[in-house]
């Protein structure tokens, strides 16, 4: 992914696997909690800019931290299987689903994300389809006990 998190997320990684440490990496999805925050940040403007052809499969984070007590528990394994959702949403369903949880009313309206990052998104690049462990919480659950009416 050519966006500057990712990047320094991948030399954090590489300062953990040198060699001569035993470790363990996981990589999780976004979490729910991230996906939340970025909503009532948008919630709060008028019209709420939703990136087309953008997906995300955000996961709890009770489910990623009882894998990585799992983990934490055991023996190192190198690079495990990355952990998800159970669901990928593009951006605006997940703005809709906040939208409806919170009673709000807000247009959406299309933006497109130009450059190198748009294009790794829009062919989901950020998302982790196989070979992925999948959480079992869905960000409906999540929304209907964070903020459900």
């Amino acid at each position: 992914m050519p966006v500057g998190w990712f990047r320094t997320q991948l030399d954090a990684e590489n300062a953990v696997t040198g060699p001569g440490i035993p470790w363990t990496l996981l990589r999780a999805a976004q979490f729910h909690d991230t996906v939340l925050t970025r909503g009532e940040k948008l919630a709060k403007m008028p019209v709420l800019p939703a990136p087309g052809g953008l997906r995300f499969q955000p996961v709890d984070a009770r489910e990623v931290a009882a894998r990585l007590v799992e983990l934490t528990l055991g023996r190192p394994a190198g690079r495990v299987a990355d952990i998800a959702g159970p669901e990928v949403h593009p951006v605006g369903d997940l703005l809709r689903g906040y939208l409806r949880a919170t009673g709000r009313c807000r247009p959406l309206l299309p933006v497109h994300v130009p450059g190198k990052a748009g294009k790794a998104y829009r062919a989901g690049d950020n998302l982790a389809l196989t070979g992925t462990l999948t959480g079992r919480r869905t960000w409906e659950d999540f929304l209907a006990e964070r903020v459900g009416r």
